[in-house]
């Protein structure tokens, strides 16, 4: 197993400075980089733990608080364990600070860390890969299309509202995206009906974007979390070598 060394920084964004975590193999060596966009729980130890696994495979991953703009992470008390019952009220206390996250300034942001990638010394030249999880996944896509030179592959897991009727939404990026894209749905998700993800589909399809979707059966949304009861063992490693498989395809 590799050594990875994971370190706190701070990333000047789109309105004010972002906290992250930064992590990576530990011989200091650059490698391809990975912009790591959380859910809506946030920067935390699990979330750390997926970007270490990450860097284990060889990657420097960049894990920034999006929601910078309400103070550093934590920005709101996360239990160390979600359960269906910490859920509602957890989720309720984010609302208001999802939605200060507008399109626009998330794509402010996410140029803000491409540029502190590419100045970062551990982190290669080259193109990078991005993959965000439950809202993560549509900031993922977003940031694919607003940055097609820099972005080579993006990943969404679990992913809520990719393809809605608002004139904003994340999938009408289609047409300036470059990158190869992967999208593993989670099952019967509330957040993403049927109907978007064949609207999804069609739009990558049309743009002519190298892309797979898939829905894992029985995984609930939020699947990869092991810090929630939503965590499916087996979803979660399926997405691990779906994801791994991408980035060594794509950088």
């Amino acid at each position: 197993m590799t050594a990875v060394r994971g370190t706190e920084v701070d990333v000047p964004a789109g309105d004010g400075v972002a906290d992250a975590y930064l992590t990576h193999p530990a011989d200091g060596e650059p490698r391809p980089a990975v912009l790591f966009y959380t859910d809506a729980f946030g920067l935390r130890p699990a979330v750390r733990a997926m970007a270490d696994r990450l860097a284990e495979a060889g990657h420097t991953v960049l894990v920034p608080n999006v929601f910078h703009r309400r103070g550093r992470a934590p920005v709101t008390e996360v239990p160390a364990f979600v359960d269906d019952r910490a859920r509602g009220p957890v989720l309720r206390r984010m609302m208001p600070v999802m939605r200060q996250l507008t399109p626009e300034r998330a794509m402010r942001d996410a140029g803000a860390y491409l540029r502190w990638l590419a100045a970062c010394p551990v982190a290669a030249d080259g193109p990078v890969g991005v993959t965000g999880y439950c809202m993560g996944a549509a900031l993922a896509l977003r940031t694919a299309g607003a940055h097609p030179d820099r972005v080579a592959a993006a990943a969404g897991f679990h992913g809520g509202r990719l393809a809605t009727d608002r004139p904003d939404s994340p999938h009408l990026v289609a047409g300036h995206v470059t990158a190869e894209l992967y999208f593993g749905h989670a099952d019967q998700d509330p957040s993403l009906p049927g109907e978007q993800i064949e609207r999804l589909g069609d739009a990558l399809a049309a743009a002519g974007v190298r892309h797979r979707c898939e829905v894992y059966a029985g995984a609930a949304h939020g699947y990869t979390q092991a810090d929630t009861s939503a965590y499916d063992r087996e979803a979660d490693e399926r997405h691990w070598a779906a994801l791994l498989g991408l980035l060594r395809r794509a950088l």
